[in-house]
């Protein structure tokens, strides 16, 4: 039985092409298929700039090195607020941009920041909330931009999971100052490496041009760096790869999007065993991933068991960044500080719903839900 993937890349033709093209020009750093995939990405969400980095990484470094400009951040002082649980790279930014990270609990049950814990977070020493959408679910972001405008703080919404998202019929990154995408293996756009930044403020992508290429100015390749930066310039190799995906990107999203429908269709009935990647109505998921945290300790173990018996890749719901990974065990935070992104960490899994998905692979899918989801419900009933 052939194991099923979280994500695959596949180069089709038109790919192959422009990368025979790129070699042909031998030009190969920030060039003509770079700035097309950045026009391309604006055009399609309706952004007024786009930046492309290396890495949804890069980007989020970056983002956060913009806040030197944007609020006169000072070094290893100034605080950005980002949610307990995420993928790491969230917290890492911010660290690496030299600023601090200030962790806020999220909720078991959408897996993003709870916007209710923010506004206690916030200091005078504060200059931005990190948002992340976490599994493509968008988090309440009226009620997030409505605190940040009351203590006039910078909103990033870290969305490399979230392509194409919306949260009461506006797309993601038309909420905050500026949003960020992957462009990883799995993500809906994919470079192979890659990721984005948008904006709709000139100044904050000018800022963003310049902190990619080692604090130039804005189109200038000579040595005058007006700030700190770095060299985040994505390649025209990874773009040409880019260009396909985002030739095909709703096609890619609708597959992905009735797949991602499907198996939570699977999980029906199952709602006293599990929180599951839900799509909350005048809202639209990305579909980047399906998740499942179970209410019950050591159920997980069950679903994993059941996901590895049918072969299907499957990854932890990423753990409290400040009390479940030894990298940012320095900061002094101790378990039970965050109780949410805990539970989730321990109890909490994911897979793919990658639009390269037979039929066959998604009915073994939803077989594994459903079965061990019924297992774990009869442990619980054996208990009882």
């Amino acid at each position: 039985m052939k194991r099923i993937e979280f994500g695959e890349l596949r180069i089709g033709e038109k790919a192959r092409k422009n990368l025979m093209h790129v070699c042909d020009t031998n030009w190969a750093s920030g060039g003509p298929k770079v700035k097309e995939l950045e026009s391309k990405w604006s055009n399609i969400f309706g952004y007024t700039n786009s930046v492309a980095m290396s890495s949804g990484t890069d980007g989020c470094i970056n983002a956060c090195l913009s806040l030197y400009d944007l609020k006169d951040a000072k070094r290893n002082v100034s605080e950005v607020i980002v949610p307990a649980l995420s993928f790491i790279a969230t917290s890492n930014s911010v660290r690496a941009a030299g600023l601090v990270p200030k962790f806020v609990d999220v909720k078991k049950e959408t897996l993003n920041i709870d916007e209710s814990k923010i506004e206690e977070a916030i200091n005078e020493n504060t200059v931005a909330i990190k948002v992340v959408h976490t599994m493509g679910r968008m988090a309440e972001m009226d009620i997030i931009c409505e605190i940040a405008e009351r203590h006039g703080l910078i909103v990033i919404e870290d969305a490399c999971e979230a392509h194409g998202a919306k949260f009461k019929d506006k797309f993601v990154g038309h909420w905050g100052h500026m949003s960020i995408y992957s462009f990883y293996v799995a993500h809906l756009v994919c470079c192979g490496e890659g990721g984005m930044i948008s904006t709709n403020d000139e100044q904050i992508s000018n800022t963003l041009f310049s902190t990619r290429s080692h604090g130039r100015p804005y189109n200038s390749l000579y040595f005058d760096h007006q700030r700190t930066g770095l060299n985040s310039k994505m390649n025209d190799l990874e773009a040409s790869i880019g260009l396909e995906a985002i030739d095909v990107f709703w096609d890619t999203f609708w597959t992905r999007h009735k797949t991602m429908k499907t198996m939570r269709q699977s999980c029906l009935g199952f709602e006293d065993v599990a929180w599951f990647s839900e799509e909350d109505e005048g809202n639209i998921n990305c579909p980047h991933g399906f998740s499942i945290t179970c209410k019950r300790e050591g159920d997980v173990e069950i679903i994993k068991k059941t996901l590895d018996k049918y072969n299907i890749h499957h990854k932890r719901n990423f753990g409290s960044i400040p009390t479940q990974h030894e990298a940012f065990s320095d900061m002094g935070h101790q378990l039970g500080d965050f109780p949410e992104a805990e539970w989730v960490g321990n109890n909490g899994v994911h897979i793919g719903c990658h639009q390269y998905l037979s039929d066959s692979d998604v009915s073994r899918i939803c077989r594994a839900l459903t079965e061990g989801l019924a297992l774990c419900r009869e442990k619980g009933e054996s208990h009882e």
